[in-house]
């Protein structure tokens, strides 16, 4: 089944929820059984287990990953997988290029229909740059993917190998947003027009942002992903998309991650299309739609609009992935805004807002791109600002507790 895969193979893996764990596990087994070694992993995030990171195939596997999930950070501090930073938009040019030169991509499709049609589920993203560019790829069809409209169609002669395995994919539910978030929420929510376009993320900040808006009208979505919180804004008729200019009428992404309840929506759901993250996340596309408010969130914010994103001092948490993309795409977009929304304060009470990033913070969206940053103590506008201005500014939205202490730190500016 697996003899394509010999020592030194370069291996792409389905992204998200569409991690093909029992693929996955079946050839890890094969790889030690046959004492195959050097075998590279690629992949992004990926939903539930990372099954090739289990420490007993640690002789046979490298995994290089280009955005850091929560069941990758063990290994990474361990040195068993390595980091990739690259912008979400360009990682398929680095399989086109043959910079990564692909030889296998294990992916997971949902059932063939009548025609011969199959879908990649709800992860679309750089998977099919994936596709397009390995010399192999290896399928797990499963009936319980949801099938999707757009870029992840495939037919059956895309596929050399085909596996049938039935999985529940990995799903969970909505977090309902802090008191925190909520307050964040709002303070987004306000600087959304009507007719706007919306890039958001997962989590308690975009759900929180997502609730605030039932008393807009015509919103567009052209996002990176989306979850759950999409769902009662489409069914109250907020969002229509009526004035997106690219694929209007339409909710475009690359990829989603939410409940089992979100998965049954989106299957054979014609206002979805799923594409890939090259034309998604390329700023020439997203500023061709109206008003685009992209938000994205921060580990920490310096005083001049530095934006780390991706590490915590030097130890990396996530990555680049595409906020960068977004930001620029905005920051062009006609009566676009660019926005980076956070609490003020870490859970353990340290500021977000400092006066200089911690050493070997990694700046992910750098002082010339950012324009308004959003604590639940307001919103700073730091477009055509000074470094002066932008610290007045930011400081002001900063926990009232360490607004005096960065006032003195911001002395230097």
């Amino acid at each position: 089944m697996f003899e394509r895969i010999k020592s030194n193979t370069n291996i792409f893996l389905h992204t998200a929820a569409c991690n093909p764990i029992p693929l996955v596990e079946k050839v890890c087994d094969y790889l030690v059984e046959n004492n195959i070694s050097n075998v590279r992993f690629y992949h992004l995030h990926l939903e539930g287990e990372a099954v090739h990171l289990r420490e007993k195939y640690v002789n046979h596997v490298e995994t290089n990953c280009f955005f850091i999930g929560k069941n990758a950070r063990k290994a990474l501090a361990e040195g068993r997988l390595s980091y990739i930073p690259v912008f979400l938009s360009e990682i398929g040019r680095l399989f086109e290029d043959r910079v990564i030169d692909l030889d296998v991509a294990l992916i997971q499709v949902s059932s063939f229909d009548k025609r011969g049609l199959t879908t990649l589920g709800p992860a679309v993203d750089v998977t099919i740059d994936a596709i397009d560019n390995a010399k192999s790829t290896i399928a797990m069809v499963n009936s319980k993917l949801p099938r999707v409209y757009g870029d992840g169609v495939l037919r059956r002669e895309q596929i050399d190998q085909i596996i049938e395995i039935d999985f529940e994919i990995p799903s969970h539910q909505l977090v309902a947003p802090s008191e925190t978030s909520e307050l964040i929420g709002r303070n987004v929510a306000n600087l959304i027009e009507d007719g706007a376009t919306l890039q958001m993320g997962i989590g308690e900040i975009p759900n929180a942002v997502l609730s605030n808006l039932h008393h807009h009208r015509d919103l567009g979505i052209h996002t990176e992903m989306f979850s759950d919180g999409l769902i009662p804004l489409i069914e109250s008729g907020v969002i229509t998309n009526r004035y997106k200019k690219v694929h209007p009428h339409k909710i475009i992404s690359s990829f989603s991650v939410g409940s089992k309840e979100l998965y049954e929506y989106i299957n054979d759901n014609p206002l979805m299309h799923f594409m890939s993250a090259s034309f998604i996340n390329d700023p020439r596309v997203i500023m061709k739609n109206p008003k685009v408010c992209a938000i994205n969130s921060a580990i920490e914010v310096d005083l001049t609009g530095q934006v780390c994103a991706d590490s915590i001092g030097p130890r990396i948490y996530s990555g680049v992935g595409g906020q960068v993309d977004f930001i620029r795409g905005a920051y062009l977009s006609p009566g676009g805004k660019p926005i980076i929304a956070m609490p003020s304060r870490t859970k353990s009470c340290a500021s977000k807002i400092v006066a200089k990033l911690k050493d070997g913070a990694g700046v992910v969206t750098s002082r010339a791109h950012v324009d308004y940053i959003v604590t639940e103590f307001g919103v700073a506008s730091l477009r055509g600002k000074s470094l002066k201005q932008r610290a007045q500014e930011l400081i002001k939205i900063a926990h009232p507790d360490d607004r005096e202490r960065l006032e003195k730190e911001s002395f230097y500016l």
